[in-house]
């Protein structure tokens, strides 16, 4: 019932019950953020896939004992099988971009969406890196953000912050070509997946 906080070695706050809210916002908030961030072609899946692969590492450092005893993170017993099934996640994921890529001749829709989500979400809790979850999914995150932003920006001021939300519709219309705002939310995922796994290591 602790959350672990990312570098710094054996820094925890312990919830107790609140433990219990911390995984319920966890896991339907990322199910949800994904669900809001599919709304181009490959958007999502990519950068769930980067997340699942990463997730896969941490889940095999965090179920070896001397592995997380080395990079002073939690041991959790058992973890490291969770490698076969974000492996699956990504292996899917992948065959899956095959066709939603940019035009796309498939499409997950809200049940594939929400389940990507919460799938990742709950890996997340198991191997307990929340916040380092938070940190790789920041692209799902600001899709997340800016809603929330702008309906409560025109319900207090009647004034919209973004020109549609969720962001990527923002750039959308601001001229940018869709794969172009694709490939680049793609390249922010990149450099924060990276960014999650280097505070494995910089304790």
């Amino acid at each position: 019932t602790q959350l672990f906080i990312p570098f710094f070695k054996d820094v925890s706050l312990e919830l107790g019950a609140l433990f219990v809210v911390l995984t319920y916002f966890v896991i339907v908030g990322s199910s949800n953020a994904v669900n809001l961030t599919d709304g181009l072609d490959g958007l999502a899946i990519l950068p769930s896939v980067m997340v699942g692969g990463a997730l896969a590492i941490i889940a095999y450092v965090t179920g070896h004992f001397k592995f997380a005893d080395y990079l002073h993170i939690p041991y959790i017993a058992g973890a490291g099988e969770l490698i076969v099934f974000c492996g699956a996640l990504a292996g899917a994921g992948l065959g899956f971009l095959w066709f939603n890529t940019y035009p796309a001749q498939v499409f997950m829709g809200d049940v594939g969406a929400l389940a990507l989500g919460a799938a990742l979400g709950t890996v997340a809790v198991i191997t307990r890196h929340e916040i380092v979850f938070f940190i790789m999914g920041g692209i799902f995150v600001l899709e997340t953000v800016s809603v929330i932003l702008q309906v409560a920006s025109f319900k207090l001021t009647g004034r919209r912050i973004f020109r549609m939300a969720p962001i990527h519709h923002h750039y959308e219309l601001k001229g940018w070509p869709e794969p172009r705002v694709i490939v680049r939310f793609w390249i922010i995922t990149v450099v924060l997946v990276l960014f999650g796994l280097a505070t494995l290591k910089l304790r």
